[in-house]
């Protein structure tokens, strides 16, 4: 299936819920684990019926959407492969390690 179709039986394909889901905790087409979970508390600490300050009724639907949203999110995280691949680790070190790793101890760039 290809992204934003529908399935054969007219349901969300897993990408639309994946999507919706993101879109709910205004999270951007890339995030952390962390940055979904702190999203996810900040949104339930705003719409918490017990202290949110507007209608009950819209705060208890908008904190069932961000807990949703949520279980959504954290499902796919909690089933996707990471890589530990060098190639893959390496993408993501430090600037001080990709300088290392680059000039070393060169006496013109290195430290």
């Amino acid at each position: 299936m290809s992204k934003g179709r529908l399935s054969v039986d007219g349901q969300k394909t897993r990408f639309e819920e994946i999507d919706a889901a993101r879109r709910v905790l205004n999270l951007p087409e890339a995030a952390t684990l962390e940055e979904i979970k702190v999203r996810y508390r900040t949104l339930l600490k705003k719409w918490h019926p017990d202290v949110c300050a507007q209608e009950k009724t819209l705060c208890a639907e908008n904190t069932r959407k961000v807990k949703a949203a949520y279980r959504v999110l954290t499902d796919y995280c909690r089933e996707y492969r990471f890589s530990f691949t060098r190639e893959e680790v390496e993408k993501y070190i430090s600037k001080e390690e990709w300088w290392m790793k680059r000039f070393g101890n060169d006496p013109v760039w290195g430290r």
